[in-house]
């Protein structure tokens, strides 16, 4: 019988694993350096859980069980935040303010795998709680987008698509959306490019929206402005107190250095009911991938799982669609795995002979070492696997070995020294951080 994987999941072989190391070790880096603090939760919760925060239409959507001869319903986690709620609802009268917190779990829905969304993912989830007004808002974004410089993308290859919930609220009452509608209606909003128009058309009737006005919420809801631009929105929709939490984003988002990247895009919804104001999605430019990235307000979450009222912003980034389009752009680095500090190999029997116990010293010595399994001692073929693997110095046991000494080989510049064999480790970790 053959095995595969299975459908929608991923294996990771050492190249593949390693740009996967070396994405989320980046995003590690940047959310310590903004200040976030790391967190995780169990891998399977309560299913009563998601559906607090999602509804009973979640657990088609879920890989739920029972154990054999238990009484409650589990989840593999699909989303971090119904934990992140769960977890600050739980201590949240002991957790110093603002909670700044960053988690990348691994998640899994029961869905259709399709190009961008796969069943299994890694997700970076940034998120600040306890701090109202704009500032926490623009300093979210400005964590994706400090991601994305690390990569080498900019404004020309992404733009962040800002919006609000009241605002599109506002447009739609306009139109004559009842308020027991709205949420229907953000959530066919949120569908949009994702469905036929004719599928389109006739759940917007459900909601009382004739085809003329569809064509109105289309040109509205399509219209999209720079940052700065604000009053341009406001003329053209005819609102003014509504647009007051845009406008202190705007200023924050320029004090911030981050407006180049930043667009308001009133199509912008996200369909989740617990989003309460600032809305965002992060977009490849030419629109070839779904979002990178999607976040926004939840100044209510908390309390929905019995905790104190906690105004709280964040946002979610999956490791697949980021990675498809760092491919599309030539930026998948292929150099990110782990090199040798040193490769050992042996030229005499007395190298042979002493080489296991020399390669242990090495690495007790924290030096990332290899050494050859061949028992070829053709030193061309023993540098060549040692190229091939990245390493940067060549350590050559020969006769010598019974008086202390190697033969030290920097495979960088090809120069050739011995070297006291005690001191290889403190001679190498001595170049290397001289030359980095």
């Amino acid at each position: 019988m053959k095995f595969t994987s299975p459908r929608g999941m991923r294996d990771f072989y050492p190249h593949e694993k390693a740009w996967h190391n070396h994405l989320l070790d980046t995003w590690r880096r940047v959310s310590v350096r903004n200040g976030f603090e790391h967190v995780d939760g169990p891998i399977f919760e309560s299913l009563d859980l998601y559906k607090v925060k999602s509804g009973e239409g979640i657990v088609s959507e879920l890989f739920s069980f029972r154990r054999q001869g238990g009484k409650t319903d589990y989840a593999i986690r699909p989303e971090f935040t119904p934990t992140l709620a769960r977890m600050v609802a739980q201590r949240a009268n002991s957790l110093p303010t603002p909670i700044k917190w960053f988690s990348i779990p691994n998640l899994c829905r029961a869905e259709k795998p399709q190009r961008g969304r796969l069943r299994e993912h890694w997700q970076w989830n940034v998120d600040i709680m306890g701090l109202q007004g704009a500032g926490a808002d623009a300093e979210v974004m400005f964590t994706a987008i400090d991601f994305f410089r690390e990569l080498n993308l900019g404004p020309e290859h992404l733009r962040v698509k800002i919006s609000h919930r009241q605002t599109a609220r506002h447009i739609l009452s306009r139109l004559g959306v009842v308020d027991d509608d709205m949420l229907a209606a953000f959530d066919l909003l949120d569908k949009r490019d994702k469905i036929p128009r004719e599928a389109f058309v006739q759940e917007a009737a459900k909601l009382g929206l004739d085809e003329d006005r569809v064509h109105r919420l289309e040109q509205t809801t399509r219209m999209k402005y720079r940052c700065g631009e604000l009053d341009q929105m406001r003329q053209q929709l005819g609102m003014d107190e509504d647009l007051r939490d845009l406008a202190a984003l705007d200023e924050q988002l320029h004090a911030f250095g981050i407006a180049p990247w930043c667009e308001y895009d009133l199509g912008i919804v996200r369909g989740l009911a617990y989003y309460t104001g600032t809305v965002f999605e992060i977009h490849e430019i030419s629109g070839a991938e779904r979002a990178v990235a999607g976040g926004g307000r939840y100044d209510k979450l908390i309390e929905l799982f019995g905790g104190p009222s906690i105004p709280a912003v964040g946002f979610g980034m999956g490791d697949v669609v980021i990675s498809l389009v760092l491919d599309d752009k030539n930026l998948l680095r292929d150099d990110v795995a782990p090199r040798p500090d040193a490769f050992v190999f042996a030229l005499t029997d007395a190298g042979a002979k002493a080489l296991p116990g020399y390669v242990a010293m090495l690495r007790r010595a924290d030096v990332h070492t290899r050494f050859s399994y061949r028992t070829t001692r053709n030193v061309g073929r023993l540098l060549k696997e040692a190229d091939a693997v990245g390493a940067r110095y060549a350590v050559l046991l020969d006769d010598d070995v019974a008086e202390g000494t190697v033969q030290l080989k920097d495979l960088s510049v090809g120069g050739q020294e011995p070297v006291a064999i005690k001191a290889v480790a403190d001679l190498i970790r001595k170049r290397e951080s001289a030359q980095g």
